[in-house]
Protein backbone atom coordinates (compact mmCIF):
# COMPACT_ATOMS: atom_id res chain seq x y z
CA UNK A 1 0.00 0.00 0.00
CA UNK A 2 1.29 3.47 -0.96
CA UNK A 3 -0.05 6.78 0.31
CA UNK A 4 0.38 9.98 -1.67
CA UNK A 5 -0.34 13.48 -0.41
CA UNK A 6 -0.01 16.52 -2.66
CA UNK A 7 0.51 20.10 -1.56
CA UNK A 8 1.57 23.42 -3.01
CA UNK A 9 -1.29 24.30 -5.31
CA UNK A 10 -2.81 27.74 -5.44
CA UNK A 11 -3.80 30.76 -7.49
CA UNK A 12 -1.04 32.45 -9.49
CA UNK A 13 -0.75 34.81 -12.44
CA UNK A 14 0.40 33.90 -15.91
CA UNK A 15 4.18 33.76 -16.05
CA UNK A 16 4.55 32.87 -12.38
CA UNK A 17 6.12 29.75 -10.92
CA UNK A 18 4.78 27.20 -8.47
CA UNK A 19 6.22 24.07 -6.88
CA UNK A 20 4.04 21.09 -6.07
CA UNK A 21 5.11 18.51 -3.51
CA UNK A 22 4.07 14.87 -3.27
CA UNK A 23 4.76 13.13 0.04
CA UNK A 24 4.92 9.41 -0.67
CA UNK A 25 4.93 6.69 1.94
CA UNK A 26 4.37 2.98 2.15
CA UNK A 27 5.90 -0.31 1.27
CA UNK A 28 8.55 -0.18 -1.45
CA UNK A 29 7.56 3.32 -2.52
CA UNK A 30 11.06 3.82 -3.85
CA UNK A 31 10.51 1.13 -6.48
CA UNK A 32 7.50 2.80 -8.11
CA UNK A 33 7.35 5.14 -11.06
CA UNK A 34 5.96 8.36 -9.54
CA UNK A 35 3.95 10.53 -11.88
CA UNK A 36 2.11 13.80 -12.02
CA UNK A 37 -1.17 13.95 -13.92
CA UNK A 38 -3.59 16.82 -14.26
CA UNK A 39 -7.25 17.17 -15.05
CA UNK A 40 -8.84 20.39 -16.23
CA UNK A 41 -12.57 20.97 -15.87
CA UNK A 42 -14.46 19.02 -18.50
CA UNK A 43 -11.36 17.25 -19.80
CA UNK A 44 -9.75 13.87 -19.36
CA UNK A 45 -6.91 13.31 -16.94
CA UNK A 46 -3.60 13.74 -18.75
CA UNK A 47 0.00 12.82 -18.13
CA UNK A 48 2.34 15.63 -17.09
CA UNK A 49 5.64 14.06 -15.97
CA UNK A 50 7.11 11.07 -14.23
CA UNK A 51 10.29 9.88 -12.54
CA UNK A 52 11.71 6.45 -11.81
CA UNK A 53 13.82 5.07 -8.99
CA UNK A 54 17.01 5.79 -10.99
CA UNK A 55 15.97 9.42 -11.67
CA UNK A 56 14.94 8.82 -15.27
CA UNK A 57 12.32 11.43 -16.21
CA UNK A 58 9.70 11.92 -18.89
CA UNK A 59 7.53 14.92 -19.76
CA UNK A 60 4.48 15.70 -21.78
CA UNK A 61 5.29 17.90 -24.78
CA UNK A 62 3.05 20.64 -23.41
CA UNK A 63 5.23 21.12 -20.32
CA UNK A 64 8.68 20.17 -21.60
CA UNK A 65 11.16 22.96 -20.87
CA UNK A 66 8.84 24.61 -18.32
CA UNK A 67 8.24 21.89 -15.71
CA UNK A 68 10.82 19.85 -13.82
CA UNK A 69 10.16 16.71 -11.81
CA UNK A 70 12.59 15.64 -9.12
CA UNK A 71 12.73 13.34 -6.13
CA UNK A 72 14.60 12.99 -2.86
CA UNK A 73 14.98 10.40 -0.14
CA UNK A 74 14.21 7.34 -2.29
CA UNK A 75 11.13 9.03 -3.73
CA UNK A 76 9.59 9.75 -0.36
CA UNK A 77 9.20 13.29 -1.67
CA UNK A 78 8.60 14.15 -5.33
CA UNK A 79 8.51 17.73 -6.58
CA UNK A 80 7.03 19.31 -9.68
CA UNK A 81 8.58 22.71 -10.33
CA UNK A 82 6.34 24.62 -12.72
CA UNK A 83 7.65 27.74 -14.43
CA UNK A 84 6.16 30.10 -17.01
CA UNK A 85 2.66 29.03 -16.08
CA UNK A 86 -0.20 29.90 -18.40
CA UNK A 87 -3.98 29.59 -18.25
CA UNK A 88 -3.85 26.21 -20.03
CA UNK A 89 -2.01 24.81 -16.99
CA UNK A 90 -5.08 25.37 -14.80
CA UNK A 91 -6.15 21.98 -13.47
CA UNK A 92 -6.24 19.67 -10.50
CA UNK A 93 -2.82 18.06 -10.26
CA UNK A 94 -2.53 14.49 -9.01
CA UNK A 95 0.46 12.57 -7.77
CA UNK A 96 0.35 8.90 -8.74
CA UNK A 97 2.36 5.70 -8.35
CA UNK A 98 2.54 2.78 -10.72
CA UNK A 99 4.87 0.13 -12.10
CA UNK A 100 4.69 0.81 -15.82
CA UNK A 101 8.03 0.18 -17.57
CA UNK A 102 7.46 3.28 -19.70
CA UNK A 103 5.45 6.51 -19.61
CA UNK A 104 2.56 6.26 -17.19
CA UNK A 105 -1.05 6.32 -18.30
CA UNK A 106 -4.09 6.44 -16.00
CA UNK A 107 -4.63 2.73 -16.59
CA UNK A 108 -1.13 1.87 -15.32
CA UNK A 109 -1.52 3.70 -12.00
CA UNK A 110 -1.96 1.72 -8.80
CA UNK A 111 -2.29 4.61 -6.35
CA UNK A 112 -3.56 8.19 -6.60
CA UNK A 113 -3.30 11.18 -4.33
CA UNK A 114 -6.28 13.41 -3.60
CA UNK A 115 -5.13 16.20 -5.92
CA UNK A 116 -4.25 19.86 -5.52
CA UNK A 117 -5.80 22.72 -7.47
CA UNK A 118 -3.62 24.98 -9.59
CA UNK A 119 -5.29 28.05 -11.07
CA UNK A 120 -3.45 30.41 -13.41
CA UNK A 121 -5.08 33.74 -14.12
CA UNK A 122 -4.29 35.48 -17.40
Amino acid sequence: QVQLVESGGGLVQAGDSLRLTCAASGRHVGTYRISWFRQAAGKEREFVADITWNKSTDYADSVKGRFTISSVNAQSTVYLQMNSLNAEDTAVYYCAAGRSPRRSTPSTIDYWGQGTQVTVSS
